[in-house]
């Protein structure tokens, strides 16, 4: 969880009369269970809402929390295996998290709040140096909210943000002193990054776990299929959209990116093949189709036929999933959410027990390529 998907939340615990202090993941070294930007609320009643590690810190963390909604002062925590406390706090992960706890103003909370419901966040950046920790700048698309101590230092920030929205989704830049008289200030930066698209077409039994999982792992998802009798919302109410249309129709004129996961369940060939050839000519991240060896071959053919190159087939997964013995609609699902999370860390989906390397992956701005 972001801290701007919590606000409702914390916003609640706030009006019950509850002090809330805001736990923010801002580095990690080597491996660990959340990537930086998850965050975590502490509440003086003892309520934890979101999480940082999973479990191996949380404890010690409330344990800051209290210390800060008693002495109102934000601080830089460090939980790792070259921190004595490791045992303690149960890190056994093998990596460093460094954590700001900081208390949360009620009313400036409120504000946040009504900000997002009428614009949209870019980017949210926390000054980490003693001089200013905590500062916290908020930019949305055409405006900002907060400061990280001064104009000056806001302006430079800002623009460095809008000149590189499209770069990793979390980082931490030291800049100049900017008119500051403490030196340099160091601040994270964390780019709110739109949901993830997957589209998925063919209305049938197994879209409706791909649907479920795809939304698990956070994507907005879209199910398309030319047959308006079984695209219905009522039939997949937990998709963003539902969509009648011809499946290569409606991926031409559909926004696709290098995070777009493309998962085609259709297996008819006059679907599937003019599907496979508009998704070939996007830069979607993954590509997936379904069906039997046999019929993969058959469609093989006719793409190479259609004039399709052998690089550019190299970028299909078909038959679709890892190889996990997949039966039933939920166990194809997740043998499908597998292979697109393989691909997008550059992992080859074999067994953890059989390897040797990190168990794992570093964090890195989530791509599909």
């Amino acid at each position: 969880m972001r801290m701007h998907e919590l606000l409702g939340q914390i916003r609640r615990l706030q009006e019950a009369g509850e002090s809330v202090a805001l736990a923010t993941l801002v580095d990690v070294l080597r491996s660990a269970p959340r990537d930086p930007g998850a965050v975590m609320a502490i509440s003086s009643a003892g309520t934890l809402l979101g999480s940082i590690s999973g479990g191996c810190v949380e404890s010690a963390l409330a344990q800051e929390a209290a210390a800060v909604l008693a002495d109102g002062n934000p601080r830089l925590v460090e939980y790792g295996l070259s921190d004595a406390d490791a045992q303690a706090v149960g890190l056994s992960c093998g990596g460093t998290l460094s954590v700001l706890v900081e208390p949360l103003n009620a009313a400036e909370t409120a504000v946040i709040e009504r900000r997002l419901t009428s614009e949209v966040l870019v980017a949210e950046a926390i000054r980490l140096d003693d001089a200013g920790r905590a500062n916290r700048l908020f930019l949305f698309e055409d405006t900002a909210l907060g400061s990280l101590g001064n104009a000056r230092l806001d302006d430079v920030v800002a623009a460095e943000v809008r000149a590189s929205i499209a770069g990793d989704a979390t980082e931490i830049r030291t800049f100049g002193d900017e008119g500051e008289p403490h030196g340099d200030v160091r601040v994270f930066i964390h780019r709110v990054l739109a949901k993830p698209r997957m589209y998925i077409f063919g209305a049938i039994d197994f879209a409706h776990a791909m649907v479920r999982v795809a939304k698990l792992l956070g994507y907005e998802v879209t199910l398309c299929d030319a047959r308006p009798a079984f695209a219905t919302p009522e039939r997949f109410p937990e998709a963003d959209r539902v969509v009648v249309a011809w499946p290569d129709d409606f991926l031409r004129e559909s926004p696709v990116d290098d995070r777009t996961a493309i998962v085609a369940l259709t297996h008819d060939e006059k679907f599937d093949v003019p599907l496979i050839r508009a998704a070939l000519h996007t830069n979607a991240g993954y590509i997936g189709v379904m069906g039997s060896r046999r019929t993969n071959e058959r469609r093989m053919t006719q793409l190479r036929e259609l004039g399709l190159t052998h690089a550019e087939l190299a970028r299909l997964n078909a038959p679709i999933g890892l190889d996990l013995g997949a039966r039933t609609p939920e166990e194809t699902a997740i043998a499908i959410a597998a292979e697109i999370v393989a691909l997008r860390h550059g992992r080859e989906g074999g067994r953890l027990t059989a390897g040797s390397g990190p168990v794992r992956g570093h964090w890195k701005s989530p791509q599909l390529s």
